[in-house]
């Protein structure tokens, strides 16, 4: 039964899944006063929104706003990291970072159609989403007010638990998704799956048998590989053409929604890591995110093929930058702002084709071709000379060289002493 609350608090917009956290908070908002609108965002995650939405209402919530953000979360925040080539300390994809931003901007714009003077979340005091959802907030809402109740002493000394949450929950008869039986938590979207605490906390054990979702274990994906290829215009995916079936995908949510399909099939995506959190802890996180993998490798590829090699030193910094600022939660951010436009107009001639192969857990480039190739075939050949005078790279070597011989004549100099 829904908690009784006078409501006299003011509106509060509450970005609510259903689970264990939100529908909890969900009724303990209620009894502070406020008055609740739930929020949840469609960003791809497999969901019976129906059953969200009565369950919201059936606990307190005045309303409920499931807005479809799709299309938004692939055009405007996935083809920006695949054409970064993101990822977070070398291995994560940021599945959980790209979508938060996304997230609080439709909540932001749910609070002020609303005229809410609140957002909350259930973000725990010690993780990075808190961060990402706030500082969206703010950046996009600098006079909204955020109630982050595992930060107020008046809810989580109440509830120093999770055990403490099963009770309460039970006490309200709250029915949840999730028993303390299950040993992980999850977060899902369009993009990946993510798991974490509960028996992954001990980071020298391997995840659990059946932990995974999205795909297969690569030991157990088909035997026989699939070739496709993915056509790129400034560095953002156009069409993906399965040449074994003829399959073809151009619509970009039709086009990711089918990578992921075809990674999760054979197995492409999963990764095992030790992070360093924002907030300055490390944790371990197990993730798969097969549409991603399979785009970035194909991605880094043709860029390779036609950006010209100090342009991309220069942007392989703006694409640690990226990832760092996503990560961190500052998608808002003049900074980021600036890298995304950088990184952007870095991607002109990042235009062709990738033809790859999937196959038990991996992704294998076969071949690549583009009207922008920097790939000269008579330059390179060891069969024609070309527009080349080999004599010249004599002077070229001396002439890198004289630094090597300057500094192997002070070591001398320094041993001898």
């Amino acid at each position: 039964m829904a908690a009784e609350g006078g409501g006299n608090r003011g509106t509060v917009v509450l970005a609510y899944s259903g689970g264990l956290d939100t529908s909890t908070i969900l009724v303990w908002l209620v009894e502070q006063g406020y008055k609740v609108i739930a929020y949840l965002a469609n960003i791809g995650q497999e969901e019976d929104y129906d059953a969200v939405k009565a369950k919201a209402l059936k606990f307190g919530a005045i309303k409920m706003v499931v807005p479809d953000l799709r299309k938004e979360f692939v055009n405007e925040f996935i083809w920006p990291a695949i054409q970064a080539n993101a990822k977070y300390e070398d291995r994560y994809l940021l599945g959980t970072a790209l979508a938060r931003p996304l997230i609080a901007r439709a909540m932001v714009q749910v609070a002020k159609d609303e005229g809410a003077q609140f957002v909350a979340h259930g973000a725990t005091g010690k993780g990075n989403d808190q961060i990402r959802f706030e500082l969206g907030a703010y950046a996009l809402h600098p006079g909204i007010q955020v109630i982050s109740p595992w930060r107020l002493p008046e809810f989580y000394q109440r509830f120093p638990g999770r055990n403490d949450l099963f009770e309460y929950a039970k006490k309200h008869g709250i029915p949840l998704p999730v028993t303390p039986k299950s040993p992980w938590s999850m977060d899902a979207n369009l993009m990946h799956v993510s798991y974490e605490s509960g028996v992954l906390e001990d980071p020298s054990k391997p995840g659990p048998p059946g932990v995974f979702t999205m795909t297969v274990d690569p030991e157990q994906a088909p035997d026989k590989p699939e070739v496709i290829q993915i056509d790129f215009e400034k560095g953002v995916p156009v069409c993906v053409t399965n040449q074994e079936d003829g399959t073809v995908k151009k619509d970009p949510l039709e086009l990711f929604v089918y990578l992921n399909q075809l990674g999760g099939k054979h197995g492409i995506g999963r990764v095992d890591l030790v992070e360093n959190r924002f907030i300055g802890m490390k944790s371990r996180g197990l993730y798969e995110t097969p549409a991603g993998t399979i785009l970035i490798e194909a991605h880094t590829d043709i860029e390779v093929f036609t950006m010209d090699r100090e342009l991309r030193r220069i942007k392989r910094g703006l694409d640690i930058n990226f990832s760092d600022q996503v990560y961190k939660g500052f998608w808002f951010s003049p900074e980021c702002e600036f890298t995304r436009f950088c990184i952007a107009k870095s991607q002109d001639s990042v235009t062709g084709s990738v033809t790859l192969k999937l196959y038990k857990g991996a992704t294998y480039i076969l071949g690549r071709k583009s009207p922008y190739s920097l790939y000269n075939e008579e330059l390179v050949s060891m069969n024609v000379q070309g527009d080349y005078e080999p004599i010249d790279a004599g002077g070229f070597i001396k002439i890198n060289a004289l630094r090597l011989q300057e500094y192997a004549r002070l070591r001398s100099k320094e041993s001898s002493q």
